[in-house]
């Protein structure tokens, strides 16, 4: 099962006639009300009358549900909220009655906080079905004392939720509780912008996979910065208002894309990924051993990488060993390997988004750790990162025998990352799971010469849907 949260509006009546409408996206078969708030009274009595003309005549029910938001004390300007709840696609030959439907929805809003009894002047809102696999909610967000429901963090609350009813119900629970690991998802705008400009990637994508080569590569902030430069990359210093030396944050922009009056586009550190704060940033790199760039031939690379790659296997030993006593150490080694594997995919692919690319950055979020938190710098952390710097120092891999040693390392990495997803579904962590998962499997297909088609898992996707205010969005997912 899967709830997505759809844009919030300020036009009940708007919303209830795409609702109960012929349907733009699919045909709206038999739309019908399964359930409402506690004191409505019959659904039948709530039901929208079918008018001479054959259309619905939705203005008693768009009364019923503005009623508290026109006697609230300062409601807010939008104040309709709208869910949908469907089936998962391995669950659609099920037959859902609409009483089943109903104890459902009210089950995932009782839990969100929407449903009340009436003993609670809670929220107005309606469950309507108007296909088999799913149906819709539509609450107004003013209680029946005047006090408005904010509904914060309301998508991983609905999510949670939902997961918890489709378990109780035996349904398939396509998308675990949200765990607050995964970057930030370009906004649509930033999606239709760059399909216009002929670009593979919006610039936040772009920024975020090069200020992660930046990272895995500095041993400090300054030579971060440097490494953006020498990468074209625009830099934006935030200097302490009080100490001008003193810098306290940064933001990045490409050249290329520019606002319609030709400014940069700038996005902080921490609109990239939620670790990519440059305080983060700090407490990452800590105090690490500073390899020098090193002038090596063909065999000091190869063992480079053989050093590497044992180095990986004690990562992963660590992560095995102390992932009950020491979560904190495990955490930091996690942070590391990514760091490793990102300077890795560069060495071996340059500014192509190959396949190990692709696998990176699903590592990364696999070992991401929650909330954007970062963990104290380690022995074993900085040995691996130590690793990280001198890989992306001594350059492009070039010759069978750097390519075989560098394949070598990147089955060790895979071996790390079946570790890893043991620990994050030991730690019911299933978001990262499914990315070490992912991950390794990548990094085996890259090790054996194959290319894999790998992509972050559970992305947000295009909602079919249209918004309250009539556009369309993108299904929020963290």
């Amino acid at each position: 099962m899967i709830t997505r949260v759809h844009r919030r509006g300020s036009r009940v009546g708007g919303l209830l006639r795409y609702l109960w409408g012929p349907g733009k996206a699919e045909e709206h078969a038999n739309p019908h009300l399964v359930a409402a708030w506690d004191g409505a009274g019959s659904l039948a009595d709530l039901e929208p009358n079918v008018t001479a003309r054959g259309k619905r005549d939705i203005r008693a029910l768009t009364a019923l549900l503005e009623q508290p938001v026109r006697a609230g004390y300062r409601p807010p300007n939008k104040f309709v909220w709208h869910a949908s709840m469907r089936l998962a696609p391995e669950d659609r030959h099920r037959t859902i009655s609409d009483s089943t439907w109903a104890g459902m929805a009210v089950q995932m809003l009782t839990e969100v906080g929407v449903a009340t009894t009436a003993a609670d002047p809670g929220l107005r809102w309606i469950a309507m079905r108007h296909a088999d696999d799913h149906v819709h909610i539509v609450a107004t967000l003013v209680r029946e004392d005047g006090r408005t429901n904010w509904m914060r963090n309301d998508y991983p609350r609905c999510v949670k939720a939902t997961y918890h009813v489709a378990r109780r119900y035996n349904l398939h629970r396509r998308v675990p509780p949200a765990d607050r690991t995964a970057h930030r998802r370009p906004h649509p705008v930033e999606v239709s912008k760059a399909r216009r400009t002929g670009r593979a990637q919006t610039p936040r994508d772009e920024l975020r996979r090069r200020v992660r080569r930046a990272v895995a590569a500095a041993g400090s902030e300054e030579e971060f910065f440097t490494r953006l430069r020498e990468t074209g990359v625009l830099v934006r210093l935030r200097r302490s208002s009080t100490n001008a030396q003193q810098i306290t944050g940064y933001a990045v922009a490409l050249p290329g894309a520019r606002t319609a009056g030709g400014q940069p586009v700038y996005f902080g550190g921490g609109r990239l990924a939620p670790d990519m704060t440059l305080p983060k940033l700090r407490l990452r790199w800590g105090t690490p051993a500073q390899p020098t760039a090193p002038s090596v031939g063909r065999s000091e690379r190869v063992e480079a990488m053989r050093q590497a790659a044992k180095v990986a296997t004690a990562a992963a030993d660590d992560i095995r060993d102390a992932a009950r006593t020491e979560p904190g150490r495990v955490q930091a080694t996690a942070v590391a390997a990514a760091d490793l594997l990102t300077s890795l995919a560069y060495a071996m692919e340059g500014d192509r988004r190959g396949p190990l690319h692709r696998a990176a950055e699903v590592f990364d979020r696999a070992a991401r750790d929650l909330y954007g938190r970062v963990p104290r710098p380690t022995g074993r952390g900085q040995e691996t990162r130590a690793m990280s710097r001198l890989i992306a120092l001594m350059g492009r891999i070039s010759g069978d025998d750097d390519a075989i040693a560098a394949l070598a390392l990147v089955m060790d990495l895979a071996r790390l990352a079946d570790t890893l997803e043991q620990l994050r579904t030991a730690q019911q962590r299933l978001h990262q799971a499914e990315a070490a998962r992912a991950a390794a499997g990548a990094l085996r297909l890259v090790a054996g010469g194959r290319q894999p088609a790998v992509t972050l898992p559970l992305t947000a996707v295009p909602s079919s849907e249209p918004t309250v205010g009539g556009g369309r969005r993108m299904a929020r997912g963290r």
